[in-house]
């Protein structure tokens, strides 16, 4: 087994980023999905990231 993380601050391109690896060929096993969300100061930061597990 091989796993993959993709770790984007907005959710389209981690979107992109993980149908663009699927068009290969393999075999998913399961995908993990987590959201993180931080302030600095008054701003809010994402963290968007899959963890695509394969053989």
């Amino acid at each position: 087994m091989k796993v993959k993380v993709y770790d984007e601050e907005c959710e389209k391109d981690l979107e992109n980023s993980v149908n663009a690896f699927l068009q290969k060929d393999i075999d998913v096993v399961d995908i993990k999905y987590q959201v993180a969300i931080a302030t600095s100061g008054e701003e809010q930061l994402y963290c968007f990231s899959a963890m695509i597990i394969y053989h």
